[in-house]
């Protein structure tokens, strides 16, 4: 039978364009972690309500966010970079003047509803250098990374004053691996990596007399030197400051091998493991399913982010590149951090395991990140988009 140029497509027609170009190893292996996810959240937070479905919903959701979001072109999504970085600004400095305090932190405000702008800020701040650098691809000199470093600093500056540690390191981490796939040069690299290693060292080697009563660090809050001599000796104050990690390698420890089996970790149902459906959620997932299950999860992440590098390896513009690196780097600092902290190699600062975690807010921000890198996987399919060039736009 002919068809005619008047003919509406079937549905099937209209769907299918839509998914044309996306990273089908990328969804395989989000759709892997996410199962994993909610098997570790019903076990987790079968007696804290409705947990686990809000889980599910708050993973449909990031998902939504990922679909949309592929949907508008690299070239695009420069449009949002200067709005968006300026709006979380602003909002930060909102936070400091008149925002809400819960449990000694000003991290929220009101704006009709209550939200937390330092989350924006680790989507908003890749996007807003790695279209810093597009403008002035082929010209880099070291002015532009100056500017760079101080567009850097101003939004971590303010998430560290309210006080948030754990996402002002995120925030840093995103934006300093823009700044280093720019091409900042390995000298300028190497003197503060090798300053923090040493810093690190004196810290250890000095732990004693550092972590002594009485003793006070002027270059961090009270909180955060305890947090550090809790990390060095978690036996100090173990029913304490040191609870959280005592517990967390008392389950993972537990776990052995292949685990005590799904719904059967003792640490985790009895309680004894302190925000079981949040940050401390692996413990429970090590504790349950063991270094098996360990395994397997952490291959997750290495191949999420060895993926999300293939990507910004074949990316056709600068823009692409920066920000496929970007996401590539938040997943890492994520899940490494997330595990660090709950194995006691890192201090406690309040980082998710992407998928794993509780939280619709991280949930929403993973979705977005995950959304720029699909969109920049099937810019690689798709050359007849516009030229970068065509964007107009100014600091």
């Amino acid at each position: 039978m002919s068809t005619s140029a008047f003919d509406t497509p079937s549905l099937p027609q209209r769907i299918l364009p839509l998914f044309r170009g996306f990273d089908w190893p990328l969804i395989g292996l989000l759709l892997l972690l996410s199962g994993i996810g909610l098997v570790a959240m019903y076990s987790s937070g079968f007696d804290h309500g409705t947990r686990f479905y809000d889980h599910g919903r708050n993973m449909l959701l990031a998902a939504g966010i990922l679909f949309v979001v592929a949907q508008v072109p690299p070239q695009r999504l420069m449009v949002l970079a200067v709005p968006l970085y300026a709006l979380g600004v602003a909002l930060l400095v909102a936070v400091a003047l008149f925002g809400i305090t819960k449990k000694g932190a000003t991290r929220w405000i009101n704006v009709g509803v209550v939200i937390q702008p330092s989350e924006i800020m680790k989507i908003a701040m890749p996007l807003m250098l790695a279209w810093w650098f597009q403008k002035r691809e082929g010209q880099l000199r070291a002015a532009e990374f100056i500017v760079a470093g101080v567009l850097l600093l101003i939004p971590v500056g303010l998430i560290m004053k309210q006080p948030d540690l754990g996402t002002s390191l995120l925030v840093m981490a995103a934006g300093l691996s823009v700044i280093f796939f720019a091409g900042l040069p390995w000298k300028l690299v190497a003197p503060p990596v090798l300053l923090g290693a040493l810093g690190i060292a004196l810290i250890v080697w000095y732990e004693p007399q550092l972590c002594a009563d009485g003793v006070r660090w002027s270059v961090l809050r009270d909180y955060q030197q305890q947090r550090i001599c809790t990390l060095l000796d978690p036996t100090r104050d173990p029913l304490g400051k040191g609870f959280h990690i005592i517990q967390g390698m008392i389950a993972i420890g537990s776990g052995g091998v292949w685990g005590k089996g799904f719904m059967s970790g003792t640490q985790t149902h009895l309680e004894f493991i302190p925000e079981r459906t949040t940050d401390f959620i692996f413990a429970a997932f090590s504790e349950e399913f063991g270094l098996a299950g360990n395994l397997v999860l952490i291959c997750c992440f290495i191949l999420l982010v060895w993926r999300a590098l293939v990507i910004a390896a074949h990316a056709g513009t600068l823009f692409g590149r920066l920000m496929a690196g970007a996401v590539a780097v938040i997943f890492f600092v994520y899940s490494f951090v997330n595990m660090g902290m709950v194995s006691g190699i890192l201090p406690v600062v309040g980082v998710p395991l992407p998928f794993v975690s509780y939280g619709g807010t991280a949930m929403v921000t993973l979705g977005l990140a995950l959304g720029v890198l699909m969109s920049v996987a099937r810019a690689q399919h798709q050359p007849d988009e516009d030229p970068p060039d065509t964007f107009q736009g100014g600091l």
